[in-house]
Order: C-alpha cells, then sequence, then structure tokens
C-alpha cells in the first residue's frame, strides 16, 4: 500500500518563471527518442498551448517572463534546459547536442541584460532538465545528457548538497520526465523534512531507486502510463500542481493527498520530447 501523505493540504507560494515562445518551435532533428522528423508539428496549435499554460500561471498568481526566440533554434522554448537559478545566481548550460549549443548564448545574454552573473557549466550540463531543487539538496540527473562531472560542479558554484541519480530508460532522458519536487512539507510527514516528490521508479538504476525510497518515504509513485503521458513533468508551487491531463492516475493520486491538479494540455510538445516543466525555466531568489 503506497504510504499516505499530510492530512491537511499544502499551501503554494508566488513563484517567478522564465519562458520562450514557441514562435520558432517544430522537429527538424532528432535527439531523443520521441523526436521523428517525418511528424508534422502543429505550430499554430503549439502557440495555444504555450499561452494556455502561461495564463495558468498567471491566473494563479505566479510571474512569467519571457526570452525572445531565435530563428533557427526550434527547441529554445524548453527554457527550462536553460540553465539553473537559484539565489539569484545562474548556472548555465552546456548542451549536449550540438543543434542546441547555440541556445545557452541566447539566455546567457538575456540574463546578463536582466543584471544576473552567468556561470556557464565546463561539463555538459542541460539545466533544469537535469537538476531539480529540493529543499536543502538539489537532485541531479544523469546516464543521457548531464554529465556527472557537473553535478560536482553545480555543489561547488551553490554550496548546496547534490544527489546524482542514474536514468536508464532513454525514453526519460532527463531528469525533469521521470520526478518533479512537489515542495516543502511539515518534517512529521515523512522525507526528513526534505519535502516531497512525485517520480517513476523504473526510470531509475536500482541504487538510485533505494536513494529515493530513503529520501521521500511518502512519494507520489507514478505509472508507467503516467510517465509516458509526461506527468511527471510537471511544475508545482507547493500546492498546485500544473499536470498533463492525460496522465490520469496521477492526477487522482495527486489530488488525494490533498494538492490541486491544474490540467494544462502540452501535448504538441511531446513531439519533441517536452511538456509543462521542459517549457518553464523557475528563477529563485
Amino acid at each position: 500500500m503506497e504510504p499516505v501523505g499530510p492530512a491537511a493540504p499544502p499551501s503554494g507560494r508566488s513563484r517567478r518563471y522564465v519562458m520562450c515562445e514557441p514562435r520558432y518551435f517544430d522537429v527538424r532533428y532528432a535527439i531523443n527518442p520521441w523526436m521523428d522528423v517525418r511528424t508534422p508539428v502543429d505550430v499554430p496549435l503549439a502557440r495555444e498551448q504555450w499561452r494556455a499554460l502561461v495564463e495558468a500561471y498567471r491566473a494563479h498568481g505566479h510571474t512569467v517572463e519571457t526570452v525572445a526566440p531565435v530563428p533557427g533554434l526550434p527547441d529554445m522554448v524548453f527554457a527550462a534546459n536553460a540553465a539553473l537559478v537559484s539565489g539569484g545566481r545562474v548556472f548555465g548550460s552546456s548542451f549536449h547536442a550540438a543543434e542546441r549549443r547555440p541556445e545557452s548564448a541566447a539566455y546567457e545574454a538575456w540574463f546578463k541584460a536582466a543584471g544576473y552573473e552567468v556561470h556557464r557549466s565546463a561539463a555538459v550540463c542541460e539545466g533544469e532538465g537535469d537538476l531539480v531543487p529540493a529543499g536543502r539538496f538539489v537532485l541531479a540527473g544523469t546516464g543521457f545528457r548531464t554529465e556527472r562531472a557537473a553535478h560536482r560542479e553545480v555543489q561547488e558554484f551553490l554550496g548546496r548538497p547534490v544527489i546524482g541519480l542514474e536514468l536508464t530508460d532513454p525514453r526519460f532522458y532527463h531528469l525533469d520526465t521521470a520526478l518533479f519536487f512537489l515542495g516543502e512539507e511539515d518534517p512529521a510527514a515523512g522525507g526528513g523534512g526534505e519535502g516531497n516528490v512525485a517520480y517513476y521508479p523504473a526510470a531509475f538504476s536500482p541504487g538510485s531507486r533505494e536513494v529515493l525510497r530513503w529520501l521521500y518515504p511518502h512519494a507520489v509513485i507514478a505509472t508507467e502510463e503516467d510517465a509516458l503521458a509526461f506527468g511527471l513533468n510537471s511544475v508545482s508551487d507547493g500546492r498546485n500542481v500544473f499536470v498533463a491531463p492525460q496522465a490520469r492516475g496521477l492526477v487522482d493520486r495527486l489530488a488525494d493527498r490533498g494538492y490541486v491538479p491544474v490540467p494544462v494540455d502540452l501535448s504538441e510538445f511531446r513531439k519533441a520530447g517536452g511538456g509543462i516543466k521542459c517549457c518553464t525555466l523557475e528563477i529563485r531568489s
């Protein structure tokens, strides 16, 4: 039986997000198992879905700022991959695929114009795609994109403990396709006061599954169906969870725990292996 979470519903807080309009979104190359250049992309639908996500964030009290899209960079819409921003410090990405490397400069220019100092990773690292701030820790994925050397670099840069997690299923090539942080919780709810997560266990190596069980004994466990629907590519403000409506089982389990699911359909972005979280970079002060 799955352990129950806190009795009282969690409370959310206002967040600040950076996003990039999908003006040039397309599937022009294949760098993950979801991408097929033979599958046409409905760009007007993608733009409509993206706008619906922006409106949902703002309707729930969150701030959304935008980075101008650059022609020739179809994946720039996936802002989460561009950096990790914590404590006013920007750890910029160095992308694995050559096709995406110019995105680093575009986002770096935006952050510098906004007054931030940017450190670009020396090792391959794809921002919040593989780096998930979770309470005192940063959960860090590796196996397909971000290198372990980047984990060490993040720890030195931020001065926060980084916990490495090995991804083993190529369909879940970034950590944010297999896990998301739900928010802080009362330590009495379990997990040593480190908050809670939702995740799909089979996406991880056996040792990483043990680490997650130890850290988060009250985690919300997703099924393969939930994960394939990009239900784990979700964004939580601690109460409201912006989630793919196709992940019906996960939506129900979140509601049972006292969270408020906010379904937003970004199914067009799944053609490029992305979803809600991929389009959302959080700025943490």
